[in-house]
């Protein structure tokens, strides 16, 4: 997971903040949010417990960064295709978002696949959202009778359920063939024929 900020920041701290947020990700796979504390963090991390007040006030404002460092990578990840390929496309904007959740799995299964930190979650889910909206016409789903709420709701929970399912199954999948599954269950008629086989 990289840095949400546009300035460069010391190496130092950059090593110092990831430690922590690996040592958090590890105690995380062994006890719930509850029992975690500042001590844990930084015994883990080996460091101190005035250098992680150096970097978060508290373990909520860890949370809180990482998340929002979280939504710019995926964001980031989803943009590098968004311009040039839709949401149905398997080679596109989804093919980016799986292939960057598997190379950072160790982290998305525990945020997303445990279901222990719910921030994420609703972060999570507001990106995806925000993404099918942006690709979203009313004019097809007015034909068929659906309404955009219904549709956003619908796509954002799929899409949020089936990744965090995949992450708990320790991804049977690769992320192109997992694009190409959505592809097939949301938009079937994009799909040319000679793509079916």
């Amino acid at each position: 997971m990289s840095e949400s900020t546009g300035k460069r920041t010391d190496p130092r701290v950059l090593r110092t903040r990831q430690l922590l947020k690996n040592a958090l990700v590890e105690l995380l796979q062994e006890m719930s949010l509850d029992k975690i504390t500042v001590n844990k963090i930084a015994e883990r991390a080996t460091i101190n417990r005035v250098t992680f007040y150096l970097h978060y006030r508290d373990i909520p404002d860890m949370l809180e960064k990482m998340a929002e460092e979280m939504v710019v990578d995926v964001e980031r990840a989803m943009d590098r295709k968004s311009k040039e390929q839709p949401w149905n496309s398997s080679d596109g904007i989804l093919l980016e978002l799986l292939e960057h959740i598997a190379s950072n799995a160790e982290f998305y299964k525990v945020i997303i696949g445990s279901r222990r930190v719910p921030i994420f979650h609703e972060r999570l889910r507001d990106v995806f959202t925000r993404k099918i909206g942006e690709g979203m016409t009313d004019k097809g789903l007015n034909e068929r009778g659906i309404q955009q709420d219904v549709a956003l709701w619908f796509g954002s929970a799929a899409l949020l359920g089936t990744i965090a399912s995949w992450l708990r199954s320790d991804l049977p999948y690769s992320p192109q063939f997992l694009a190409r599954q959505f592809v097939l269950l949301l938009r079937p008629d994009d799909i040319r024929p000679e793509e079916k086989a």
